[in-house]
């Protein structure tokens, strides 16, 4: 596993017929159709792959299967050899399905599917539109190393051991059954390794499936690839997808910069100990969290890779390099500030010196730091029901939606302010409403609860959640699956 020591993303997709419907793992009675025309959750399969087999399992956890006259069901709780199929991959990117134990090929439309055909014709493919969160990392699987936004050079780099800092945070854009990949800036990388503001031809990829990793198939019929010392990213002379053209796309966790109460940054600048004494953010003031999935305690790991760990009398070092008991650290979220508590039951307190001790058993002002999200400037939300974007006809947002608003995070004292797409801002309206279309920012803070989720709280500290129809409501009085966003 690379340094960063995160596991690749499961693949989860949806797949659309020739009509442009996506197939659906209905909840009663187990059934398939393709008659939808949105991901949503029902849309959403994983691939689960053995060697050349795959197995696509439902959002209920149930395989798709085809018996010996063509019939599908998803019902099968196991893999068995009904539910083993082979990926016919085709030039434009679309797969067609065949039954492994059968021969046959996947396919038809709304409620007439079957998997009974000898050859393949349009009615047999499947375009596939990824349901992961659309913001990662991305590993090259050859060279072991990240790729990330060079502003000196103008191109994405593949160099990187850990993916630190925002420039690490790729964007995968879904147009029109191809993607486009987005850096922290808003350009587009095309097919000559050039950044570009407007997305077109040359930026559009064909995503490919190999053993599990992902490869970009360009316009030309090439594949992105790492090239030159630096890995400058740009398409090959390959047609065909080998290691060096294979990638995996891994969760980004969140980065954060901590201030603590004498207006200084906590660094690792000055040796093993840390201390808040820096006035500048750099990678030496920038911490990884890294939320455990199971206790909702977090690991905050450096750029070299160690994590902060209790030491002897409540000092707190960077010696770790592995996670232990003492490495795990609770948060507690305290409206525009924060308190850590370490694995002896006290909090971080910040001494005159700058340096930190877990010593306090109570929280005062020198308990308290104002933690920074600094690698989410863009900011895309998907919560229980799908992602938030704007209404299409009022200034209320939607919750429920299988496209996505890139909103902009912008931090303010410990608050953020989220602006939309048209520069105007959100603010929560007298009836509880969520609005985009504020003049003056209004402050909102961020609280990362759990693993690749985080809740939102209004200047009340009322929780923003999603109702039943969708809309994006700012009265939460407490924490609910509705109030956490996938981010």
């Amino acid at each position: 596993m690379p340094a960063n020591g995160n596991r690749p993303l499961k693949l989860q997709f949806g797949l659309i017929n020739h009509e442009g419907r996506y197939l659906t793992a209905e909840a009663f009675g187990f059934k398939v159709n393709a008659s939808a025309p949105s991901l949503k959750k029902k849309q959403i399969w994983t691939l689960e792959q053995d060697s050349q087999v795959v197995y696509l399992r439902s959002h209920l956890g149930r395989y798709l299967a085809s018996d010996k006259d063509g019939k599908v069901t998803c019902e099968a709780d196991g893999q068995n050899s009904d539910c083993r199929f082979l990926i016919v991959a085709q030039s434009d990117g679309r797969w067609a399905l065949q039954s492994e134990q059968h021969l046959r090929f996947f396919g038809g439309s709304r409620d007439y599917l079957s998997c009974f055909a000898q050859v393949i014709t349009d009615a047999e493919l499947w375009a596939v539109h990824l349901a992961l969160h659309p913001q990662a990392n991305l590993l090259s699987v050859a060279r072991k190393r990240y790729a990330h936004l060079s502003m000196e050079d103008g191109e994405i780099a593949v160099d990187m051991n850990i993916p630190w800092g925002v420039a690490a945070l790729l964007t995968l854009v879904y147009l029109d059954g191809k993607y486009c990949l987005k850096t922290c800036d808003s350009r587009f990388l095309s097919n000559d390794g050039k950044l570009l503001m407007q997305s077109s031809r040359a930026t559009a990829y064909t995503l490919e499936l190999k053993c599990g990793k992902l490869a970009f198939k360009d316009c030309e019929g090439k594949y992105l690839c790492p090239m030159g010392p630096t890995g400058t990213l740009r398409s090959g002379r390959c047609s065909k997808p080998g290691k060096d053209e294979l990638f995996d796309l891994e969760e980004s966790h969140p980065q954060v910069v901590l201030m603590a109460v004498n207006g200084r940054y906590v660094s690792i600048r000055q040796g093993v100990s840390l201390a808040a004494n820096q006035e500048d953010e750099t990678d030496m003031e920038t911490f990884q969290m890294e939320i455990d999935k199971e206790t909702r305690k977090c690991t905050l790991r450096t750029s070299q890779g160690n994590y902060w760990d209790l030491v002897a009398h409540g000092g707190i070092q960077i010696t770790a390099s592995e996670v232990s008991a003492n490495t795990m650290f609770s948060v507690e979220w305290l409206g525009h500030k924060v308190a850590l508590k370490a694995n002896n039951g006290k909090y971080i307190c910040t001494k005159k010196n700058g340096q930190l001790l877990a010593v306090s058993d109570s929280i005062g002002e020198d308990e308290q730091l104002t933690l920074k999200l600094i690698n989410r400037p863009m900011l895309i939300l998907r919560g229980e029901n799908g992602f938030i974007c704007h209404h299409k006809n009022s200034n209320l947002l939607d919750g429920s939606r299988s496209v996505y608003d890139i909103f902009t995070l912008q931090f303010s004292n410990g608050a953020y302010h989220i602006k939309g797409v048209d520069g105007r801002f959100w603010y929560v309206n007298g009836a509880g409403l969520v609005c985009s279309d504020g003049e003056a920012p209004e402050d909102f803070t961020l609280e990362l609860l759990e693993h690749g989720r985080l809740a939102i709280r209004d200047k009340k500290g009322r929780y923003l959640r999603g109702d039943q129809g969708g809309t994006l409501k700012g009265d939460g009085l407490g924490l609910s699956s509705s109030a956490l966003w996938e981010y």
